[in-house]
């Protein structure tokens, strides 16, 4: 700004400058064309005939003339054995240093073979100068008339409007840095908020978020970043509770087999079945590591790996793997004869896994059904069974980890409670859900309601 408001200040003091320049030029011409046009044809007012006495001339000429400011006219005629002769005009100048009071200068310019000339007096400063030489006949003295302008009056001028808009800039450039500081504070204040709330982040408190006001890009950049706060308060609390889960679910298995192993004796029929009950709680904790790992991978982009797929066909190959989990009167429902884009394998996981949690609920020679359909644009698969069905108070609870159902004559649960969450984090990877219905006739109806993943 500095630097923009000094080139327009030098700039108009140029072209100021410059004008003055011009204007002189124009006067030196229009004065020495006025002279010209009289010497040819000016008439004595005395006589009424043409000048004879060129000193005569140029007084009449003189009388008749009236400068403008800084401007001086002069008759010279040169004198045998001195310098040249002056006729001025009859009125006071208003210039510090008139030539017709400096002899040098009159003799330089009256000398010049040049008509037009510029003088830098030491004491009278700039002088730029016109002559016309008159024309001698006979034995006439030699003559000439002068025109002199003094720019320094003009050019004072252009260095005053040259000071007045450095005076007028420097005010500018106080305000407008005044107001340039204000509103940047303005602007950037958000940007220095972002930077606070990420330096007073920490693993223990990822809740913090920045105001988002207006539409703007500073506004955008908050958005982000607090879009990024959720992302990682949501992995972080991932992390936390599969750490939190992991040492619930692990701690008991682990005493268990610390405690056999303590108290295994040397009688091998003990050992037997010590090893057995070991091995068996060994096998619980491997399930409860892999269900675990599952959940926290639901949480990566990764997870879900849609490719085209034939309903109809991954229907009808989960009922065929689901009627190997116990002896149930297995149907195949209904298949929906359509193509959509989901990951078969983790949908069959989740399928098979409801085919689990049915047949621990039921006994055998009760009824299983499996299907496939497309409703209102979106797939639904099912698994409906005909065993005693959800009590009220477990459909709320049943999706979550480490959750069970209240306890019913006939059902075999030893599972972590990880199925139905498992469930639920394979429909949610498909922008879906996992909803319980009642089963017509008793029972319950899991369905995977998902999205086409094109």
């Amino acid at each position: 700004m500095a630097v923009a408001l000094a080139a327009v200040a030098a700039t108009t003091r140029s072209i100021l400058l410059r004008d003055v320049d011009h204007r002189v030029d124009r006067l030196l011409t229009q004065e020495t064309g006025e002279f010209t046009n009289f010497v040819d044809r000016g008439v004595d007012p005395d006589t009424g005939e043409r000048f004879s006495d060129p000193r005569r001339l140029l007084q009449v000429f003189l009388e008749r003339q009236y400068a403008d400011p800084g401007e001086e006219l002069i008759g010279l005629v040169r004198r045998e054995g001195a310098g040249p002769a002056q006729y001025t005009q009859p009125r006071e100048l208003s210039v510090r240093h008139p030539l017709h009071r400096d002899p040098g200068a009159r003799r330089a310019i009256f000398a010049a073979s040049g008509s037009t000339g510029t003088l830098d007096r030491p004491s009278g400063g700039e002088l730029r100068w016109a002559k016309v030489e008159v024309a001698r006949h006979g034995d006439e003295p030699e003559a000439a008339f002068v025109v002199a302008f003094h720019p320094a009056a003009e050019q004072a001028k252009a260095d005053d409007v040259f000071r007045i808009l450095l005076a007028i800039s420097g005010v500018a450039l106080v305000l407008t840095t005044g107001i340039a500081w204000a509103v940047a504070g303005r602007i950037l204040k958000p940007v220095r908020v972002v930077r606070t709330a990420a330096a007073q982040l920490t693993e223990q408190d990822l809740t913090r978020r920045i105001p988002v006001h207006g539409k703007d890009d500073i506004a955008a950049l908050a958005d982000t970043f607090n879009g990024m706060l959720d992302r990682l308060e949501r992995a972080f609390a991932a992390q936390r509770e599969f750490v939190d889960d992991a040492g619930h679910e692990l701690r008991t298995p682990i005493t268990i087999v610390r405690g056999h192993l303590e108290l295994m004796g040397d009688d091998p029929s003990e050992r037997e079945e010590t090893v057995r009950l070991v091995t068996d709680e060994l096998d619980r904790m491997s399930r409860i590591v892999e269900d675990l790992l599952l959940l926290a991978k639901a949480e990566r982009p990764d997870f879900i790996r849609p490719e085209p797929v034939q309903l109809a066909e991954l229907t009808a190959d989960v009922f065929v793997k689901a009627r190997t989990l116990g002896e149930r009167r297995w149907e195949l429902a209904e298949t929906a004869d359509s193509e959509a884009r989901l990951d078969p394998q983790r949908i069959t996981q989740a399928m098979v896994q409801l085919a689990q949690n049915a047949v621990q609920h039921t006994v055998p020679g009760q009824r299983i059904r499996v299907g496939s359909r497309v409703t209102d644009g979106r797939i639904e698969l099912y698994v409906a069974d005909s065993g005693p069905g959800v009590q009220a108070q477990d459909a709320e609870v049943i999706f979550e980890r480490f959750r069970r159902g209240t306890s019913r004559r006939g059902a075999r649960t030893s599972g972590a409670g990880l199925g139905l969450s498992i469930v639920r984090a394979i429909a949610h990877g498909h922008r879906g859900e996992v909803r319980l219905r009642a089963t017509e006739g008793g029972g319950a109806t899991f369905v995977l309601v998902l999205e086409d993943q094109t």
